[in-house]
């Protein structure tokens, strides 16, 4: 099983991030935005939203469902869409918010699909398809994620905020960051190597200037040390050399082809599926989430160093197929009577896991840039419920064996 925490000695591991504007990452931003729109409509709505953009091409297929059997407004999707891509900042020659084209062929869910997950016998919620998820989370990091992932996040984060401030309008939106640490057994001490490529207006000589106080200053706050060869040895910047084109003016952008990147950085298995643009009956994306919160409660709770959970689902059916966990490094408690417990606090039925996570809320969009995982709950509009730590106190209580005052978990009958 490949985790982060199975080697010992010194070792190098590489994650990579891209920014907002990556042509891929602009299709994922529609599919969320698309889907925001259908909840703040009808909470219940279905929806799988794809998403292809190029050379001021925006096209939208794929399904959608409201309980009133409307339709969506083809108006409404075209303001929409010219919307996110202006938020952006794309305004090149052959991607334009203003000019681009739209292309519409969103049509409604199959009686089929709706049949299986909506309008079984029991009245529970089945899921929308088979599959496998998985969830993860390590005290590498204040987030409880893996160190190189979230490093490679955070220079992104810091060069796009940069990037939106008047002295940053000699960059461009379409950026990519590769984060190479060392470790010492568990433990992230170095950096060895940082890649940087963006997207540029100044002179391709005047970049590095521009960017190198951000990323160093993003390893100097974590105390991770850095190379003491020249800077121009480890942090390659534009290594192919000019990047002034940039986005889907010259580039095809697809939902769903930065998993990894939307996931751990490679440092915890994926079971394939993408979650821009699907609602939280597809578990593809609502028990990856799931799994993320029991995983990073286990690692608040500092019952292991690092923990992997893996469930797996058949589409239409409410109760997963399989349950799995696997705790790494310093572990502090029984694995299968944790997992036993897990499973007893805290629903894993596609229904259940959107109550329990408030995944009927329109907040998707912003999940699109920089990852799903490791950000910041916020309790006033209930985004990034997954990221909450309010079972550490439960499940300490139930490993020790003391009395537990579990917390309400919202479960079907």
């Amino acid at each position: 099983m490949a985790a982060l925490l199975a080697r010992r000695g010194s070792w190098q591991f590489t994650s990579e991030s891209v920014s907002e504007g990556h042509p891929d990452k602009v299709a994922d931003q529609i599919s969320d935005a698309v889907l925001d729109l259908c909840l703040t409509r009808d909470p219940k709505a279905r929806v799988a939203c794809e998403t292809m953009v190029s050379q001021n091409l925006v096209t939208i297929g794929g399904e959608y469902r409201f309980q009133d059997g409307s339709s969506l407004d083809d108006s409404a999707l075209e303001t929409l869409v010219r919307s996110v891509v202006r938020e952006i900042g794309y305004e090149e020659e052959n991607f334009h918010w203003q000019e681009l084209e739209l292309r519409n062929q969103l049509a409604p869910q199959s009686s089929e699909i709706a049949g299986g997950v909506d309008h079984r016998q029991d009245k529970e919620i089945g899921a929308g398809d088979q599959g496998i998820m998985f969830g993860y989370a390590t005290n590498e990091t204040k987030s409880l994620m893996p160190a190189p992932i979230h490093y490679a996040h955070e220079v992104l984060r810091k060069l796009s905020a940069f990037w939106h401030t008047p002295d940053g309008q000699t960059l461009g939106p379409d950026a990519k960051s590769q984060v190479t640490l060392r470790y010492d057994g568990a433990n992230p001490v170095a950096v060895d190597r940082l890649v940087v490529s963006v997207q540029h207006r100044c002179p391709v000589g005047e970049v590095r200037e521009l960017i190198s106080p951000i990323a160093r200053g993003v390893f100097e706050d974590a105390n991770l040390e850095l190379p003491s060869e020249p800077e121009e040895k480890w942090f390659l910047v534009n290594p192919s050399g000019s990047f002034t084109q940039g986005g889907p003016a010259v580039d095809a952008g697809l939902t769903g082809r930065k998993i990894i990147v939307d996931t751990y950085g490679g440092a915890a298995p994926h079971g394939g599926g993408a979650f821009s643009g699907k609602d939280a009956s597809k578990v593809d994306r609502s028990a990856a989430y799931a799994t993320r919160y029991l995983a990073k409660n286990v690692v608040a709770a500092e019952l292991a160093s690092a923990c992997l959970i893996q469930v797996s689902y058949a589409i239409g059916q409410a109760e997963p197929c399989s349950f799995y966990l696997n705790l790494l490094g310093d572990v502090q408690c029984d694995e299968e009577q944790l997992q036993s417990h897990l499973q007893e606090i805290f629903s894993l039925k596609p229904g259940d896991i959107a109550a329990q996570l408030q995944l009927h809320l329109p907040n998707y969009q912003q999940t699109a840039k920089y990852g799903h995982f490791g950000r910041t709950y916020d309790d006033k509009s209930k985004a990034f419920s997954w990221e909450q730590k309010n079972l550490t106190a439960t499940l300490k209580g139930l490993v020790s064996g003391g009395v537990s005052s579990a917390i309400p978990l919202r479960r079907s009958a």
